[in-house]
């Protein structure tokens, strides 16, 4: 069984979550749509692999999906964007 340390514990959560830079206009409201939005989009997938591979039916995938995106509405309109 392998032993995480928190480097490994590292590399794998930027293997499974991975991130990336932001290069558009700086405001700390931005900054934090776009980690919003990549979150969303990383959630995206993992729903569209379950349902590709039959783990979840394709109902279930859109309700999560629309949950999601309501999620993401919410916090652009908090963030004043």
């Amino acid at each position: 069984m392998t032993q995480f340390n928190a480097s490994n514990r590292r590399d794998l959560d930027n293997f499974l979550c991975p991130r990336s830079s932001y290069y558009g206009e700086f405001s700390p409201q931005q900054l934090t749509f776009n980690a919003n939005l990549q979150e969303f989009a990383h959630r995206i997938s993992y729903i569209s692999g379950l349902q590709t591979g039959g783990k979840i039916s394709s109902d279930e995938a859109y309700n999560q999906i629309k949950s999601l995106y309501k999620q993401l509405k919410r916090s652009k309109k908090g963030l004043e964007i």
